[in-house]
């Protein structure tokens, strides 16, 4: 589905996973393991392109249900990985991703035991200020410590990953129990405050598609006053 010009989001990932359409071709994230059919199948069948003009794909962060069929498309379409190099080391098997807390605990768990991903290199290290593929990178620690942002000036969209949802078009708070870091995550959030976009894309929910940037400064502005309170 287009959501905006040359900005498709292929539904049906679990988490979701977006195709921007230029020259070339960029993915952002890569959904659930055993999807790489259904994304080629989009290239192919709704774009009308070939799946050798995927260039790049952009991981937003570590999680499972974002870099799972990541590898498999590398293989299949030469793209380059990019991710940033904190959560890099955790798609390589080097480091291990904090559990999450609660009951989501036990489903991160059901899932590893069901559906592992095999550990790969990213080709490209992206931090804070860098541009890649036409995006600036914002570092935004919390849900991971090496959660990041896209930011497509050219069309005011931002690709959040999962610092933030959507849901009837108002922002949701970032998930306690699948954040490391509720208070980073907040900080980080405070990033997007001066920054122009018109749409907000994440990892979960729905798109926020009007006045995005006003709408997260009245969410950042709510958060103030709650801990200005406590």
């Amino acid at each position: 589905m287009e959501i905006v010009p040359g900005i498709h989001w292929i539904e049906g990932i679990t988490a979701h996973c977006y195709v921007v359409v230029d020259k070339e071709l960029t993915l952002i994230d890569t959904g659930m393991p055993h999807k790489t059919k259904k994304i080629l199948k989009y290239i192919t069948d709704e774009l009308q392109r070939t799946p050798s003009e995927l260039k790049t794909i952009l991981l937003t962060h570590c999680d499972i249900d974002h870099i799972g069929n990541a590898l498999e498309l590398r293989n299949l379409t030469g793209a380059k990985i990019a991710a940033h190099p904190q959560d890099a080391e955790i798609i390589a098997g080097k480091k291990v991703r904090m559990t999450p807390k609660g009951g989501m605990r036990i489903l991160f768990k059901l899932l590893e035991s069901f559906m592992r991903v095999k550990p790969f290199h990213v080709d490209i290290m992206i931090n804070e200020g860098d541009n890649l593929s036409g995006f600036s990178v914002l570092h935004m620690p919390g849900h991971t410590m090496g959660s990041i942002a896209l930011y497509d000036s050219k069309r005011k969209v931002l690709f959040i990953g999962d610092t933030l949802g959507c849901r009837d078009e108002v922002v949701q708070s970032p998930s306690k129990s699948v954040t490391m870091d509720m208070k980073q995550a907040y900080r980080s959030i405070e990033k997007l405050k001066d920054l122009d976009f018109t749409v907000m894309l994440s990892g979960h929910g729905e798109p926020l598609r009007s006045n995005a940037s006003a709408k997260v400064t009245e969410f950042i502005n709510q958060i103030k006053n709650i801990e200005a309170t406590r």
